[in-house]
């Protein structure tokens, strides 16, 4: 209960209270008490320095009966000692020895006891000293008449002075009672002042602990809680703020994460898991609760190295998972010891299989420009050194020789030129409208007479009216030539070669079948590869440069289309070419 503000409001106020007023009534009573102490001896110090009441005195003790004739006098200057026999009395004392001989009070002088002041008054001199601890106020003052020696004792009792403390303690307990009552009222509505404001921040904190942003604290005052309550407003939008924005981007954050292409992995101080997405889980093949690094990386980075390395620092390195090749960024995310282990993963396998066709590609250049370049300088060193004894014959052979290699340099060289465009987008495709079948026919015309040379039954199946379709009929001819011209040069003489084609839908087909030495599975996938070719001997003497295929393609890929090796029982080999009858725009029209 008393860790409230309220109720330690309402304390701090009574303990104020209570402790002013003890030390007022403290203050009170001391100076009541010392001011009747300083009014006695006033009195006495002047009553006893008249001249005339102590001559007065004197002659009185002279008498035989000087006590009695003191008493006497002690009773008509009563009023000028302030004698009431309640409170305060006098005593008549023998000089000598301090009997008691005579007084206002008979009942207490003769147990009188022997003060210092009643002793300085026995040695002659006037004992007038105060006493703070004692319970009475005393003076005690020698008189000398004649033979006889007395010693005019004065003693207050301090009644009085206890009464006006106790009527002053009383005062100072009813003033406190009402006080304390008073204070514990304002006390209240100082506390409700106060405290109700501060229990509206509480409640507006306690909102905001729980993400409510919306209800503004109202300012009911311009003073250091009003000002303060401003503040608290002011900091809650400011901190709405902040936090959209955090989560904004943290969304971000996750957005990427879960979306991007490369990996990412986070392990905590402690090599706990924290954070691993998608395409962590994707190229490292397994859960993410498998993801340990002491199974994973610890052989390629050991977790103290990176934990050890500063910010900005990273360690490279590179993981086969499979037929990938995942490249590995070992960072740390913080330097503070609640930091961590972020490992960024890449695949590179694509890069890797385009470097090592990069490298396939320019040996396979190398190798099919160093051959016919091999054979023209070989026949053409062998005319310049004969010196014209070689027949005639001979001489045009070889150089028939010459003049086809290099045919075959240009072709290649064309092919190459050919790719080039098509790749870098240079090559602009004439879009017409043409009757497929129509070039279907005109292909057929011009392989008709190298089919019939190597002696092939070349026959056809389509209708007479396919649809015509929106296309470069140029490129579109040279594909199907590419088609027909493989299955001639690759069908042993006397085969045959058959050629279908029809639609579906919106799509157009040709397909063209042959018996000849067909292409095995394991190179379907890669048949149209650059330079990629199944028997590179025979391929190389019926002129092929490995390039045909890939450039067919290219011109069927910029149709949207598809070319394909179709699967079939049996020898020979089965071209699939499809196209779309429209293209682009036309075709979401």
């Amino acid at each position: 209960m008393f860790r409230s503000l309220h109720m330690k409001l309402v304390m701090i106020l009574v303990l104020l209270i209570t402790s002013l007023m003890a030390v007022v009534g403290a203050f009170l009573m001391t100076s009541v008490t010392n001011f009747y102490i300083d009014e006695f001896y006033t009195q006495m110090n002047e009553a006893f320095s008249d001249a005339s009441f102590y001559a007065a005195l004197q002659t009185e003790a002279a008498q035989e009966d000087g006590a009695q004739r003191l008493q006497a006098l002690l009773e008509i200057y009563a009023g000028l000692l302030g004698i009431d026999s309640r409170s305060r009395n006098y005593y008549i004392l023998d000089a000598d020895t301090g009997a008691f001989l005579a007084g206002s009070d008979e009942e207490t002088g003769p147990m009188l006891e022997q003060t210092a002041n009643i002793l300085a008054a026995r040695n002659g001199a006037v004992g007038s000293q105060s006493d703070l601890s004692a319970a009475f106020m005393d003076v005690a003052v020698p008189v000398s008449g004649g033979d006889n020696h007395f010693i005019v004792y004065i003693r207050d009792n301090r009644s009085q002075v206890a009464e006006l403390n106790n009527e002053l303690l009383l005062i100072i307990m009813q003033a406190l009672l009402v006080g304390l009552l008073v204070s514990v009222l304002l006390s209240f509505l100082l506390a409700k002042t106060m405290i109700d404001p501060i229990e509206k921040l509480t409640e507006g904190a306690e909102r905001i602990a729980g993400g409510d942003f919306d209800e503004v604290l109202e300012v009911d005052s311009t003073d250091e809680i009003g000002i303060l309550t401003t503040t608290f407003n002011d900091m809650a939008s400011v901190l709405h703020d902040t936090l959209d924005a955090v989560e904004n981007e943290r969304s971000k954050l996750d957005a990427l994460f879960l979306h991007m292409t490369d990996g990412v992995v986070a392990y905590d101080g402690g090599g706990k898991l924290m954070h691993c997405n998608p395409a962590a889980v994707a190229l490292l093949d397994r859960a993410p609760e498998d993801c340990v690094y002491a199974e994973l990386f610890e052989p390629i980075c050991p977790f103290s190295r990176v934990m050890s390395m500063r910010r900005g620092d990273y360690v490279e390195s590179e993981l086969s998972v499979g037929e990938r090749s995942v490249e590995l960024y070992f960072a740390t995310f913080s330097d503070e010891e609640a930091g961590g282990v972020l490992i960024v993963l890449h695949d590179v396998t694509e890069r890797r299989r385009t470097e090592e066709r990069r490298k396939e590609f320019v040996a396979n250049v190398s190798h099919e420009l160093r051959t016919p370049l091999t054979n023209i300088r070989s026949y053409a060193e062998t005319i310049r050194d004969a010196n014209g004894d070689i027949p005639r014959e001979t001489e045009n052979a070889f150089l028939d020789i010459v003049i086809n290699e290099a045919d075959r340099m240009t072709h290649i060289v064309q092919d190459l030129l050919t790719l080039s465009r098509l790749d870098s987008g240079r090559t602009e495709m004439v879009m017409a409208r043409f009757a497929f079948g129509d070039a279907i026919d005109a292909v057929l015309r011009s392989i008709a007479l190298e089919a019939r040379r190597h002696g092939h039954e070349l026959t056809c199946a389509y209708p007479d009216r396919l649809p015509t379709i929106l296309g470069d009929r140029g490129r579109i001819e040279q594909v199907m030539l590419n088609i027909l011209s493989n299955a001639v040069k690759y069908t042993p003489d006397g085969g045959h070669i058959r050629v279908s084609a029809g639609a579906s839908g919106e799509t157009v087909w040709m397909e063209v079948a042959d018996d000849g030495i067909g292409i095995p599975k394991k190179d379907r996938r890669r048949i149209f590869e650059r330079f990629y070719r199944v028997d590179k001997a025979r391929s190389r003497e019926s002129g092929g440069t490995g390039l045909g295929l890939s450039i067919a393609m290219e011109i069927v890929q910029r149709h949207n289309g598809t070319l394909s090796i179709v699967d079939r029982n049996g020898p020979g080999t089965t071209v699939r070419l499809e196209l779309p009858v429209r293209q682009g725009q036309e075709a979401g029209a």
